[in-house]
């Protein structure tokens, strides 16, 4: 039948009666995993460079989106229905002022050895990131975009790694 899923494609969130459920991760045996995800924050050339020299009177635009991200990963499950409470090993947010394009770059990368991924919560962190960029400088460029919210790397779990193709490896 055209469209039909296998079994190991369906949706995992269903009940039989179709209803949601969280799955049973329980049988699964905890293993290293890694997510990265990225997105950008794009504004006025002036908005970045209020940001770059530290001139945003709210305060430290980056670490305030770095510890809004680190705490948004944290808290996951208290904003994705079906997501997991997990023991995160580590969270980690980079940025990068990309004056080309007139935007921050946002990176996370979220580290668990448990029985499911962690790829919710670095996308989430990416995204509060994000809105944390957008809210400490609305008042000077409240025509900021945030977009390209993505996951771009995985590894660890039954399914293996994937790594999402034209992403290359932030230096440093």
């Amino acid at each position: 039948m055209p469209g039909k899923l296998s079994d190991e494609r369906r949706l995992t969130h269903l009940n039989a009666q179709g209803r949601a459920r969280m799955v049973d991760v329980s049988a699964k045996p905890p293993t290293l995993r890694t997510a990265v995800a990225r997105g950008w924050v794009r504004m006025s050339e002036a908005t970045l460079r209020l940001i770059d020299d530290r001139e945003i009177k709210k305060g430290d635009v980056l670490a305030v989106a770095q510890v809004a991200g680190i705490m948004a990963a944290k808290r996951t499950p208290e904003l994705i229905p079906m997501c997991h409470p997990l023991l995160l090993a580590g969270v980690d947010l980079d940025f990068r002022l990309d004056f080309a394009h007139s935007r921050v770059e946002i990176e996370a990368s979220v580290r668990t050895s448990g029985p499911t991924g962690v790829e919710i919560e670095a996308l989430t962190a990416v995204a509060v990131a994000g809105l944390t960029i957008y809210d400490m400088c609305k008042a000077v460029d409240r025509g900021m975009v945030i977009g390209e919210v993505r996951l771009v790397l995985k590894r660890g779990g039954k399914s293996g790694e994937f790594k999402r193709e034209g992403e290359e490896k932030w230096q440093k």
